[in-house]
């Protein structure tokens, strides 16, 4: 699939854009803090709902404005109809979200639409991080190809928000525990159901991306390296149940569930030795750029067609070598980067026909 044109108004400090960009590459280059990460940021928001570097959407309104609109469309492959996908932004309601003009009430309707794939320079960190971040990096990739994980994972985090909240206004009362078991149950029953599920969904994924990361791996260490991609439970799906009661006391102590699939993680080993732990600087940046470019294959493989590339001045983090490498496995597919100086893109891409150049500054953007 690929984006055709994209429209912004008063988008951060985008004012007014009308945008019709390629279906190979497309660049968008300019000095720091003209509006260049805005402008993926856009896309990406239009893919998820929700934008890489804000916490509330009023931070996404143009300074001195009330509202910002964001227009997107996009061709799937296989000859189908293109979607339109509407957001309007305002700074004191939720957003709204329309698809070919019909507004969606639920978020994970949105999913799948445009398929999508982010790639910042803090991606390459993506090792160095807590679990959270490497959750979230499994986590929204699958959003975007199963609905039915969509539902399990908004369900299971609903259900430990309630869990979470009863236990906080418990907090330190332990003889409380006593009184609530029967309660509790029906929380921690939800919670094992849909973890179970959420879990197995996890381990087939992270599997498929081993096998993809491993030969992208191999590729961009000259075959002197060897990386592994492993999921790690804080619990085994069958000990969910017996693990919620047993750490009931100590749940209420802390006014938090302890033990469950949102304590997750993933185990990176270069040569069998623990990366986060062991490894150097570059090698927790190849495998972090390994892990990424193996996202666009599972995506491209559970969806059945290729997600919009987004590259945010990520060239600038690399060496000679991975540049070329991250540049040959995106051929063929629609990518929007950015970059302070586009001699490196070009030169990188030369050969290539199927491209445009964009100056991007005060948030202004020119062909």
């Amino acid at each position: 699939m690929f984006v055709t044109r994209l429209g912004l108004h008063n988008y951060r400090n985008l004012e007014r854009q009308q945008l019709f960009l390629s279906d190979g590459m497309n660049i968008f280059a300019g000095r720091n803090a003209q509006g260049k990460t805005n402008l993926l940021e856009s896309i990406y928001l239009c893919a998820s709902g929700r934008a890489k570097r804000a916490r509330h959407d009023r931070e996404l309104v143009r300074f001195g404005e009330r509202e910002a609109y964001v227009q997107l469309h996009v061709s799937p492959a296989g000859g189908r109809y293109p979607t339109q996908i509407d957001i309007h932004l305002r700074d004191d309601r939720p957003k709204g979200i329309a698809i070919n003009g019909l507004a969606i009430h639920k978020l994970a309707e949105l999913f799948g639409k445009l398929l999508c794939v982010i790639f910042t320079p803090e991606d390459l960190l993506l090792i160095k991080e807590g679990p959270a971040e490497r959750r979230r990096f499994i986590d929204m990739e699958m959003c975007q190809v199963s609905r039915v994980y969509v539902y399990h994972l908004q369900t299971f985090h609903h259900v430990l928000k309630q869990r979470n909240s009863l236990l906080k206004s418990l907090k330190g009362d332990r003889s409380a525990a006593r009184s609530l078991r029967d309660t509790m149950s029906v929380w921690d029953n939800q919670l094992a159901e849909h973890g179970a599920k959420i879990y197995r969904e996890r381990v087939n994924f992270v599997e498929g991306l081993h096998n993809a990361a491993s030969g992208i791996h191999s590729d961009l260490t000259g075959g002197r390296e060897t990386l592994s991609i492993t999921y790690k439970p804080n619990i085994l799906p069958e000990d969910f149940p017996r693990k919620l009661e047993q750490s009931l006391e100590r749940d209420i102590a802390l006014g938090s569930t302890s033990v469950g699939i949102h304590k997750d993680d993933l185990y990176f080993a270069v040569n069998g030795v623990d990366a986060r732990v062991y490894g150097s600087q570059g090698q927790q940046r190849t495998a972090s750029l390994a892990a990424k470019l193996a996202q666009i294959e599972m995506v491209t493989k559970l969806a059945g067609q290729r997600p919009v590339l987004l590259l945010d001045d990520v060239l600038s983090e690399l060496d000679e070598h991975r540049q070329t490498c991250l540049m040959r496995s995106i051929s063929g597919i629609q990518t929007v980067i950015t970059c302070t100086g586009v001699e490196d893109v070009v030169r990188k891409i030369s050969g290539a026909t199927n491209y445009n150049i964009y100056n991007i500054e005060h948030g202004a953007v020119t062909q």
